[in-house]
């Protein structure tokens, strides 16, 4: 019998490719030989993404791909998109299955039968069923692992989702986070990154249990001791659960590195109020200044939507003007889009699209300017590079603890490796080059 093949294609974000790594091993101990999503395959498996309006149309797109591929094959969608509007999925031709939360990690179960169908099956949960907790981590993908820590969110924020897609806020135990981060280090992946939906909120057991069994700050204490790990990176925090403890602890780490990526969402009171937001931009500025007394060389990313309803010109323009003012490393701009069931949807003072996109492009350049600008306090300065595996046009790329993205000549050799460097150059591309430090890096 020929062994069967399945592709994975994932949407979205850090917490998907681990979801999906861990849904790909699942598949291995069913005999399953995975192949690359351009291959042909006999299952195809997207994870979806529902954040943005653009995920949701990719999605089309990317089963096209498949059936292009293999008309034959058996497509199933999984992921946020998924639970949300699984009728929307099903009815997409091409999609034979689609999985809610709690059922995307029981996928096997569902391969019975791998006949082409006319409509969708689907097979999914009420989100307040999705109580339980599945830990996940990827491996194999890249140089850097991703290991969810945390899932769901009880924060009401009035744009978002995320808590109708995936659930209360739950963790995974500590013992099981250092038992994946044990198996992880074992097979020579120099870097970890933390990920979760909220993972500031760390430590809330399962079924709802709002009690807290254990700290992201003892989290992060145990972390670091696990041997074999060269550095691990805290994702993105909100700014109320990254406390002083933390900060410090990670300007006194090893392995824990400076950098930080910290949801801001808007530098206006008036509309981190009407997002449901759990602070106020003081305390964004103290966050900042904190991190930056600690580890001057830090990096810091910010999270911010424009175009959210009731986003005036005045209000866009202080978002604006905080940003350019504040001491930061670089933004991840989302144009505001509805989305069905929040509350933000049926908000007046809805602003134009065109505004949005124009208002967008403004903080896009505003993010280059503060990336060159961080990228150049760095030049001259000696950090350590966690070198890819990609050949790119005749380079391999890699990153700085604080996130400094660099280039050099290709060579295999220095794949998988941290080599201690001087940031000597910006290149016209914008990634920075250097100088070995040590001679004899490349045998």
């Amino acid at each position: 019998m020929d062994t069967k093949k399945v592709a994975f294609y994932t949407l979205g974000c850090k917490l998907n490719f681990s979801e999906t790594s861990t849904i790909a091993r699942s598949f291995k101990d069913e005999g399953f030989n995975r192949v690359e999503f351009s291959e042909t395959a006999d299952i195809y498996v997207i994870n979806t993404c529902s954040v943005t309006e653009n995920a949701d149309k990719r999605f089309k797109t990317i089963v096209k791909q498949a059936q292009k591929t293999n008309e034959e094959a058996f497509v199933i969608a999984v992921g946020c998109y998924a639970q949300l509007k699984p009728e929307e999925l099903a009815a997409v031709d091409g999609v034979d299955l689609v999985l809610g939360a709690t059922e995307k990690f029981k996928i096997t179960d569902y391969l019975n039968d791998l006949s082409k169908n006319d409509h969708g099956e689907i097979h999914s949960c009420e989100i307040k069923e999705a109580d339980f907790y599945v830990g996940s981590y990827s491996i194999g993908d890249r140089t850097r692992a991703f290991l969810k820590v945390q899932d769901g969110c009880d924060y009401k924020c009035t744009y978002c989702t995320i808590p109708l897609a995936r659930g209360i806020s739950r963790s995974d135990t500590l013992t099981n986070v250092l038992q994946n981060a044990k198996e992880i280090s074992e097979r020579d992946i120099k870097e970890i990154v933390l990920t979760g939906v909220n993972i500031g909120d760390y430590g809330k057991g399962e079924f709802g249990n709002k009690k807290h069994e254990h700290t992201f700050f003892e989290l992060v204490q145990a972390l670091d001791k696990v041997e074999g790990i060269e550095r691990l990176r805290i994702s993105s925090i909100e700014p109320n659960l990254l406390k002083n403890e933390t900060i410090d602890f990670v300007a006194g780490s090893k392995a824990f590195v400076p950098h930080f990526h910290i949801p801001l969402q808007s530098g206006s009171n008036e509309l981190l109020k009407l997002m449901r937001r759990r602070y106020m931009k003081e305390l964004y500025v103290d966050r900042v200044a904190r991190i930056k007394k600690a580890m001057p060389h830090a990096c810091i990313g910010v999270d911010v939507i424009v175009g959210f309803p009731g986003e005036t010109d005045e209000l866009f323009l202080e978002t604006y003007n905080f940003l350019n003012e504040l001491n930061i490393s670089y933004l991840h701009v989302f144009t505001y889009s509805e989305r069905e069931n929040t509350v933000a949807a049926k908000m007046n003072g809805v602003v134009p699209k065109n505004v949005r996109s124009k208002r967008s492009k403004m903080l896009r350049g505003l993010s280059v300017k503060k990336r060159r600008a961080f990228y150049e306090s760095q030049l001259g300065s000696i950090r350590n590079v966690l070198f890819e595996g990609e050949n790119k046009e005749g380079y391999i790329q890699g990153f700085t603890e604080n996130y400094v993205k660099v280039k050099a000549p290709w060579h295999p050799d220095l794949v998988n490796t941290i080599q201690e460097v001087e940031l000597t150059k910006i290149d016209k591309d914008g990634l920075v080059r250097f100088d070995f430090i040590k001679e004899a890096v490349i045998q």
